[in-house]
């Protein structure tokens, strides 16, 4: 079933991106929530007429993307944890922790677009990806050392 997202999902693609999924998934979860409808052709019309309208203030938003993306690069963070003597860390560190550290730092980044690719379990350094827009992500180095 094809659908047209009206939001971001999340390991599904962007607003206004035409997607098949699954007919359970698209029944289900995405239409009854409000976050997509199915992609019929007067759908698909109208999708194509909202685009032109909107195309500058996409092409606005994907300039502040770029603007962010520039001063992203090349950011190191460094995060505490508690440890216990061979390194290991309680817990691990999450996209929460990195976004409140980036918080401190003067950013406001939800931290639902951060991704980290495998669990932070021990003391080094790593890296975060960050999805500021379908086509700019920035990866900044996170050091987790023991508090």
């Amino acid at each position: 079933m094809q659908v047209i997202l009206k939001e971001d999902v999340i390991n599904l693609g962007y607003k206004d991106d035409i997607v098949t999924v699954k007919d359970g998934y698209g029944r289900n979860y995405l239409i009854p929530t409000g976050k997509a409808i199915i992609a019929n052709e007067a759908a698909k019309k109208v999708l194509a007429e909202n685009l032109k309208q909107r195309a500058h203030k996409l092409a606005k938003i994907k300039a502040d993307a770029e603007e962010l993306a520039a001063k992203l690069e090349g950011l190191s963070l460094t995060i505490g944890a508690k440890t216990s003597s061979t390194g290991t860390i309680f817990g691990s560190v999450t996209n929460i922790q990195v976004a409140e550290e980036l918080e401190k730092k003067g950013f406001e980044i939800d931290r639902r677009i951060i991704v980290i690719k495998d669990a932070i379990r021990e003391v080094g350094k790593y890296n975060a990806v960050i999805k500021l827009h379908k086509e700019i992500s920035v990866t900044i180095e996170l050091d987790v050392v023991s508090e």
